[in-house]
């Protein structure tokens, strides 16, 4: 599963997540869905666009429970984040999601 973190100011993330879909099927991976979370204006004005909803997990709850679903629902051996990721956020992640919550980075330099 790809996970993308965008601000409501980048119009362009359905191309990023295109993008990073087929980075990943180039690497061997096959892509089970797609979580996007997009922070806009209406929660904060536009100076907190681009700060992540939570320190831990970058996803509003919501969002982290609709990802964990979908990991569940499709027996996902892995979240893939397109942003980095710090330690914190891959262990509650990882304990949040049921799988191992990488980013992208890790994936594309393992090879």
């Amino acid at each position: 599963m790809v996970v993308g973190y965008f601000s409501g100011k980048q119009k362009d993330f359905a191309a990023l997540m295109d993008a990073a879909v087929r980075e990943m099927t180039a690497h061997g991976a096959q892509v089970v869905g797609r979580i996007v979370q997009r922070r806009g204006v209406s929660d904060g004005g536009a100076r907190k666009m681009a700060l992540p909803y939570s320190s831990s997990t970058l996803l509003s709850y919501g969002k982290v429970r609709e990802a964990a679903a979908l990991c569940q629902r499709t027996g996902a051996d892995a979240a893939v984040f397109l942003a980095p990721l710090t330690e914190r956020q891959r262990r509650v992640l990882t304990r949040m999601l049921g799988c191992p919550a990488v980013s992208l980075a890790d994936i594309v330099t393992t090879d």
